[in-house]
């Protein structure tokens, strides 16, 4: 698949540690996704393509915690992007889910559905129209960053291989696969995209 990459953008999310190996929300294999990804940030600037990283960041007393274990605490190890993680190609950081009785699964809303992150102002105005999304996890912040962008008018294409998923409750990543092509996502494997 050719994009046209001037007008297009890479969304890469939430490769902080307490998703990955050893986090205290970790998703598992969670930093197998960090290879693709590294790959796709180079190709998408090398080509002039827009990279926009996200990051949970919590206060320590965020709503969440009472659903889910503290993570990604402002200013925490937890919070930090794996150092694995090319940050160099990034052009933007979307900080979410930084109010205290509101969570954010989306990059683009937080869960209020009416709170937006400013990503689509930003992409809108760099007249992006197609967008790549990969990182952690599947069934939770990319199912929604993916469904928001196809809402709001992308083309939108999620890369499988750059993807794991918490997978609870049982069974919910491929319901979020399955809910992901019912949108219209296109989803592809990274290499399918023209340039490596």
């Amino acid at each position: 698949m050719t994009l046209n990459y001037p007008r297009s953008a890479l969304i890469i999310i939430d490769i902080q540690n307490d998703f990955c190996p050893g986090g205290a929300l970790a998703v598992e294999n969670g930093d197998e996704v960090i290879e693709p990804l590294n790959r796709l940030a180079s190709l998408f600037a090398s080509k002039e393509g827009r990279v926009v990283v996200t990051q949970d960041w919590h206060p320590s007393d965020h709503s969440s915690f009472g659903i889910w274990p503290s993570h990604c605490v402002q200013g925490a190890i937890g919070a930090e992007f794996h150092t694995a993680l090319n940050l160099e190609p990034v052009n933007l950081i979307i900080r979410k889910g930084f109010r205290k009785q509101l969570d954010s699964y989306s990059a683009f809303f937080e869960n209020d559905r009416l709170t937006s992150t400013g990503l689509d102002g930003y992409l809108k105005a760099l007249s992006v129209d197609t967008l790549v999304l990969g990182g952690l996890a599947t069934d939770y912040c990319v199912l929604y960053s993916a469904l928001d962008a196809a809402a709001l008018g992308y083309k939108t294409i999620v890369a499988h291989d750059a993807i794991r998923g918490v997978d609870l409750p049982a069974g919910s990543v491929d319901r979020a696969l399955k809910l992901l092509d019912e949108s219209g996502i296109i989803i592809i494997e990274s290499g399918e995209l023209h340039g490596f």
